[in-house]
């Protein structure tokens, strides 16, 4: 296995990203189209927060999770401004950050996904099925 090897080799370049003045219909929208969980929250090019979809569905009274379908109640995306839902400032990593300290982060805290930030701009994002697609790899 490589010890080294920075995140950059994993993560998804250019990801899907929301403009902070856009809502969460708009979310919604790119987690059906594009099938993705985690969505970089952006300022031209500079990360304001992340936003997941489970984080659209706590404040939609999903009761049960069905993998096949993602209905949510959108009547209740009026009630909330993007900036309640996201995570704001969240944790970072360089590109070159190695890939074991990206694993690192991800098993002591309670996300699954980091923005990829260089220079103070938004190149890529890494999850934990990234790191997970990596050690199979590996194997």
């Amino acid at each position: 296995m490589k010890k080294r090897e920075p995140v950059r080799h994993i993560m998804t370049h250019q990801p899907f990203s929301l403009q902070i003045n856009k809502g969460l219909h708009e979310a919604e929208k790119l987690f059906k189209k594009h099938k993705i969980k985690h969505l970089p929250v952006v300022e031209g090019d500079q990360i304001k927060g992340v936003l997941s979809l489970t984080d659209l569905k706590r404040i939609s009274f999903v009761d049960a999770y069905d993998p096949n379908e993602d209905t949510l109640d959108p009547s209740v995306y009026s009630l909330f401004t993007l900036d309640q839902v996201m995570v704001s400032n969240p944790v970072t990593v360089d590109p070159n950050t190695p890939i074991l300290e990206v694993a690192e982060l991800f098993s002591k805290s309670e996300f699954h996904s980091a923005p990829v930030v260089e220079d103070g701009i938004l190149v890529g994002i890494v999850t934990t099925t990234d790191l997970i697609r990596f050690l199979i790899d590996q194997y």
